[in-house]
């Protein structure tokens, strides 16, 4: 896994053990949780199963979205290399060079100023020049206009919509399966 991506409001870098009670608290938030397809809430123990068994075996590479300073939205917490969430690509499928993308901004402040749209574009960046994949995918809630926005802005685009896709909290719900393709990988 790559050290820190750097963009321009923001950068990625490697989370580690001591981001759990962040990572934990931001997932179990309802904002972030109810967008999740798994709303089984988190803990301490299921986060550190999570980083022994996925992202320290490289099943998982998995970065901390931090505000710079100078790009902070306006608010009391404002300093440089402030934690607001987490970007990731999972299911790594070295023989078909794809993965699965996914994403939330835990920090409500962050939200809605292009946060995950640039972690996005970072992230589309390291796994295209850095993990060479040729494939990148995402499933996202049909309702859930904001982040179909945004992944659109960073250049996903929709290929399918699965009609009752996932059964979740009593309800059948629609998935937009959204892609982008490396044309220049293994080339």
């Amino acid at each position: 896994m790559a050290d820190i991506i750097s963009g321009n409001k923001i950068y990625l870098r490697p989370i580690d053990e001591g981001d759990t009670d962040k990572i934990v608290k931001w997932r179990n938030s309802d904002a972030v949780r109810l967008n999740f397809i798994d709303q089984r809430l988190f803990t301490k123990e299921s986060h550190t199963a999570w980083l022994n068994s996925f992202v320290k075996t490289g099943r998982v590479d998995q970065f901390v979205i931090c505000m710079k300073s100078d790009a902070s939205p306006k608010t009391e917490q404002s300093a440089d290399g402030i934690p607001v969430g987490s970007v990731y690509i999972r299911d790594i499928d070295t023989e078909h060079h794809k993965a699965e993308y996914g994403i939330f901004i835990g920090e409500e402040s962050a939200r809605g100023h292009g946060v995950g749209t640039e972690a996005a574009k970072l992230m589309i960046r390291y796994c295209f020049e850095t993990k060479k994949l040729h494939r990148l995918f995402l499933r996202v809630y049909a309702d859930n206009l904001q982040a179909i926005k945004s992944y659109e802005k960073a250049g996903f685009v929709r290929e399918a919509l699965l009609h009752d896709d996932v059964f979740v909290n009593g309800v059948y719900r629609d998935i937009v399966l959204m892609g982008i393709v490396n044309d220049t990988a293994n080339e």
